[in-house]
């Protein structure tokens, strides 16, 4: 059964579309259950604010759930804020999700990570605490069942 903050965030998604000239864009995956999420951020080259947050997900509703949320936790932090965004906060926020949705958190968390790569590689520099992005969060979980 999903919460209330999940179903809402399912049925008004926010911050759906896309960011022209995004200062950097992250897209993961799971093979395993074929959810597909890409995030934009518009992030203040000087302050390292996170000014503006958007995403496409295909997936299911859990997916554009987390993505949604994931949008309005980082819209406004900074990078460094925005690295301590984690998928048990994404999680936290909506008031939790079932057992085996928890892996459209993870997919969240690290789409965030893989848009603040793409804007760390963009501007040559580095982000502490940021990996390099695996395109398939399946490689993460294969102890966990779908």
């Amino acid at each position: 059964m999903y919460s209330e903050k999940v179903m809402d965030h399912f049925q008004n998604p926010r911050n759906v579309g896309e960011i022209e000239n995004a200062s950097g864009v992250g897209t993961v995956g799971n093979a395993k259950c074929g959810d597909i999420m890409r995030i934009y951020l518009d992030i203040d080259d000087e302050s390292h604010i996170i000014r503006d947050c958007k995403f496409k997900t295909f997936g299911c509703g859990a997916a554009v759930a987390t993505s949604s949320m994931a949008t309005e936790l980082v819209k406004g932090k900074t990078i460094e804020e925005a690295m301590q965004i984690t998928n048990k906060a994404v999680m936290e926020a909506l008031d939790g999700l079932p057992p085996v949705k928890v892996h459209c958190s993870l997919l969240a968390e690290e789409a965030i990570h893989a848009a603040l790569w793409d804007y760390a590689e963009k501007h040559h520099i580095q982000i502490p605490g940021l990996e390099k992005p695996k395109s398939d969060i399946s490689e993460h979980d294969e102890d966990e069942e779908y």
